[in-house]
């Protein structure tokens, strides 16, 4: 039986560069950087002292009225989440869509609430038992902006949520792509949301060694491939993709963005953080989005990558990818948009297939623009620190996540 086409036709994002789809691009576009010194909280203490923090940003905004009080009573992924979805469901007209059981829900947290978490751990400390928040439970899990955004909108489908730190939303959407292929849903909410820009988040990374401390130049700190890298950029936000069954979609006259071909995963068996240093993990994940589609390497224009500017895990995803495409490597361009935005966790996927997406439409492959110095052990690649224009029309978009996690997402731009 031949497989239904899953098709995109709505985005919507909450990031550190901006809160909307088409101005990200923009910045993605004039070479900006969301990177800036941490504001929400005295850092000063701390060797990292830079974020990507979500700016300009009003929750209330996104909720309806009767919404607001409960919002108060929600942990800030939750908030982007409904931000996100809000873009997302206009630009994909969903309210015309009757039977909202044939609509499903598949968005995740790598991490959940993270600040609500802290802040009634420092108030069990320092007033008691008494003073944690009875609403502490269901604010902090991490399924529950699934849940929130489903109550938002009368969604009564499929309703589920991931975990796979920063491979979530690329399995959450693998996920919402396998519920339409099987007739469980015609339309699926699916991405990710993370709000982990706090103290206790800071330290524990740091002190994992995992983030940059380049505090004195903080849109440069996040510089994937080159030699000077010295870790990850913590940042924040969501990106919530609409994916929908294809005949179902022109049905209905929506606007077809992109399709989703597949989703490549595999797990490492290596470590709890480190990846396969010779990215085995990596290159199966993304052989098998290839082989479930029916393509090779040769077919891929671009790939996204994980590329999160730690000494280790850039390395390794590029031996995988080398591994993979090296008799056509002077074809595919390669880069990670996480110079621009920093790593979102468990909503970095999301945000970053959104870029794909984008970079699909109109032709232009971001560049790599903090690799000042290639690290010379990286294997040859195409990593062009300046933006290309190009016709595309076949990309990957990686996500690996502790534990060993990794995700490839296969996107096409749809003539």
């Amino acid at each position: 039986m031949q497989r239904k086409r899953v098709v995109i036709t709505g985005m919507g994002t909450v990031n550190p560069m901006a809160n909307s789809v088409a101005e990200t691009w923009q910045r993605v576009v004039a070479g900006e950087s969301g990177i800036g010194t941490i504001t929400r909280f005295d850092a000063s203490g701390l060797p990292t002292q830079i974020a990507g923090e979500v700016r300009n940003f009003a929750y209330a905004d996104y909720f309806t009225e009767d919404m607001v009080k409960k919002a108060k009573r929600m942990d800030t992924f939750c908030h982007y989440g409904a931000a996100a979805l809000r873009e997302a469901w206009d630009q994909a007209q969903l309210d015309a869509v009757a039977d909202k059981r044939r609509i499903g829900i598949s968005v995740g947290s790598g991490v959940g609430g993270l600040t609500v978490q802290h802040d009634n751990s420092v108030t069990l400390v320092t007033k008691g038992p008494r003073r944690v928040s009875p609403f502490f439970v269901p604010m902090s899990i991490g399924n529950i902006a699934s849940g929130v955004l489903s109550m938002m909108y009368g969604i009564k489908g499929p309703n589920i949520s991931l975990q796979t730190a920063c491979a979530t939303a690329n399995h959450s959407m693998a996920m919402a792509q396998l519920i339409i292929q099987n007739g469980m849903a015609d339309v699926m909410v699916a991405g990710g949301a993370e709000g982990t820009v706090n103290e206790i988040s800071i330290a524990g990374f740091g002190n994992m060694q995992a983030l940059s401390t380049r505090n004195d130049s903080p849109e440069t700190a996040s510089r994937p491939y080159d030699v000077d890298r010295d870790g990850f950029v913590l940042s924040e936000g969501s990106g919530i993709l609409i994916l929908e069954e294809y005949e179902h979609a022109l049905a209905r006259g929506a606007d077809i963005l992109a399709e989703v071909l597949s989703c490549g995963m595999s797990g490492d068996a290596y470590d709890f953080v480190a990846p396969d240093p010779e990215g085995g993990g990596a290159a199966y994940s993304m052989q098998m989005a290839l082989e479930q589609a029916g393509l090779e390497a040769a077919d891929l224009d671009y790939i996204n990558t994980h590329g999160t500017s730690t000494p280790v895990g850039d390395v390794a995803e590029i031996k995988g990818i080398y591994s993979l495409i090296k008799d056509c490597a002077d074809k595919v361009l390669i880069g990670s948009t996480k110079c621009y935005h920093g790593h979102l966790l468990g909503a970095t996927a999301g945000l970053e297939a959104i870029l794909t997406v984008m970079a699909l439409r109109n032709g232009l492959v971001p560049g790599n623009k903090n690799m000042l110095n290639r690290d010379p052990e990286l294997p040859p690649v195409q990593l062009p620190v300046e933006p290309v224009k190009r016709e595309l029309k076949i990309a990957l978009s990686n996500s690996f996540g502790f534990g060993g996690h990794n995700s490839s997402l296969l996107l096409a731009k749809v003539l």
